[in-house]
Order: structure tokens, then C-alpha cells, then sequence
């Protein structure tokens, strides 16, 4: 064996033997041709609880309880820049889509054998955050309760938004299903904006993408909505049961390096409303 075959074999082998302690999944690319631009903040956690393939997951549409308030969600583009009618007077254009994709991610899970439900709160606007009818209030019961919450988003247009990504809950921490739907979308800072009212009770934020651009005119034209919906509903599902079934690799954190987040003022402001724990929990 020469001398050049020996260092290709030695530096396999050196490979083959050294193992991380876990195991780390690839970072997703910065772009997908459905939902846009991925989230391009650092991630700084790693799930590694295991849910049972049995755990109680609770979907919840973002904003469905603070329309008519600041922290009601965007507009998108295609109302704020360019003119056109909100799908639903009664609502921003962020919760219209965030309640379709909601239902639709149920519908898919429970064919697909998952412990799924979807909550809507009872009116469009509640101006107390810890009233038991808001989404964060329902979502923390069901989390103390052992279950998995999801909150779905989409981001704000522009500048001002950061793309698609999995913002994890704080408390009791990520887990497998954080992992799989940060591989699956984008990740977010485990302290985003310095902790959500959402991640700070348990629940985890998906951010499906910027409500802008190609996007945005897929999900209003009538002749690809469905499709559009479903693709973004599927991978959701797929994601989580594959966390469940077999587990998911986590996404490596950058080597070294916390969230690199940008300044508050460029991003819609956190829900105002008042809550009776400082802490929000």
C-alpha cells in the first residue's frame, strides 16, 4: 500500500471510529421552493427528550384570540403593499391562513394515526392573556398535562420577518418533535426575542414562512391553495410522526455561537395584553 492510499485509509477510518455524542442532522437549506426563505438565526439548543408515539399533540392557530389588538399578526403583502382585500374582514391575513393550515395539519395527523387536536378559541379577541379561553392558556394546560402544543405562524413580510422556523417551547424544554420540525423548516433561538408569551408557557411556534412573494400568491390563487396547503400540512405531519416513530436526529447548534438576533423595533411587537404572572407561565 503506498503512502497516498494509506492517509485516504486512515482518515476513513478516523472518521468511521469518532462519533459525536449525539448523533446531528444537517443544517436545512436557507431557501425552499414552498415556504421561502429559512430562518438564518443560530441555533443554540438541542432536543433530546423522546415523547411517546402516544403523546396528546394540541395545534393552535397564532393570533386567533388578539384580533383587534396590537399583536394581531400581519397583514401580508398582498394587503399592506399591494392593495388587496383581506381574505376575511374580521382578521388579519396571518390568522385566515395560520386557522387553514391548523385544521388541515389534524386532518392529516389523525389519518396518519397521530393523537392530534385543534383548539379555536371561542372569540376573535380576548384582552386578557391568562383568560382560560386564549390559546396560551389552553396550550399550557395541555403541556403541564404532558401533551405537545404547536402554535402556527407566519411571518411578517420584508425586512421585518426572519423566514420559516421551529421557535421552541422553554419550558419543560425541546424535544425530539422540535428537532425534526426545526429540520424540516428552519430553527430558531431557544431565546428568541428574549422568550415568547408562547414558549414561555410550554408552547412551540412554527413560523411556516414570510407571508409575501410566491407564497402568499399560492395560497390566494383558488387553483393552487389546496395544493399549497396540504404540501405545507404534510410536511408538518411527516415531521412529527417521524420524530415520534423513529426519532430525529438534532440539528447541530453552530459551533460555539448563541442567537445573533436582530434589533426588536424591525419585528411586530410581542402581545401586549396583560398577564397576571410576571414570568408568563
Amino acid at each position: 500500500m503506498n503512502r497516498a492510499s494509506f492517509l485516504v485509509l486512515a482518515a476513513a477510518c478516523s472518521v468511521s471510529l469518532w462519533r459525536p455524542a449525539v448523533a446531528m442532522a444537517p443544517r436545512p437549506p436557507l431557501s425552499d421552493p414552498i415556504t421561502g426563505p429559512r430562518s438564518a438565526l443560530t441555533k443554540d439548543w438541542i432536543g433530546r427528550q423522546q415523547p411517546g408515539l402516544g403523546i396528546p399533540i394540541l395545534i393552535l392557530a397564532g393570533h386567533a384570540d388578539s384580533q383587534g389588538i396590537a399583536g394581531s399578526g400581519t397583514s401580508g403583502e398582498a394587503v399592506d403593499l399591494l392593495g388587496q382585500a383581506p381574505m376575511d374582514p374580521r382578521m388579519r391575513d396571518e390568522l385566515f391562513w395560520n386557522r387553514l393550515v391548523a385544521i388541515r395539519v389534524v386532518q392529516m395527523g389523525r389519518q396518519q394515526g397521530l393523537n392530534i387536536r385543534y383548539y379555536q378559541p371561542p372569540l376573535l379577541r380576548i384582552d386578557n392573556a391568562d383568560d382560560p379561553r386564549t390559546n396560551w392558556s389552553v396550550g399550557r394546560r395541555h403541556v403541564r398535562r404532558g401533551g405537545y402544543a404547536l402554535e402556527v405562524h407566519f411571518d411578517a413580510y420584508g425586512p421585518d420577518g426572519y423566514g420559516s422556523g421551529l421557535i421552541p417551547r422553554l419550558s419543560p424544554g425541546p424535544n425530539r418533535l422540535d428537532e425534526g420540525l426545526a429540520a424540516s423548516f428552519g430553527p430558531f433561538p431557544l431565546r428568541f426575542r428574549g422568550g415568547l408569551g408562547g414558549p414561555r408557557r410550554g408552547i412551540s411556534l412554527l413560523e411556516v414562512g414570510k407571508l409575501e412573494g410566491d407564497l402568499e400568491r399560492r395560497l390566494r390563487d383558488p387553483r393552487t391553495r389546496e395544493s399549497t396547503i396540504d404540501a405545507i400540512a404534510l410536511r408538518v405531519v411527516t415531521s412529527m410522526r417521524g420524530s415520534l416513530v423513529s426519532g430525529h436526529d438534532p440539528l447541530a447548534p453552530a459551533p460555539g455561537e448563541l442567537s445573533s438576533q436582530r434589533p426588536a423595533a424591525r419585528r411586530a411587537p410581542q402581545d401586549p395584553r396583560p398577564s397576571a404572572s410576571p414570568a408568563g407561565v
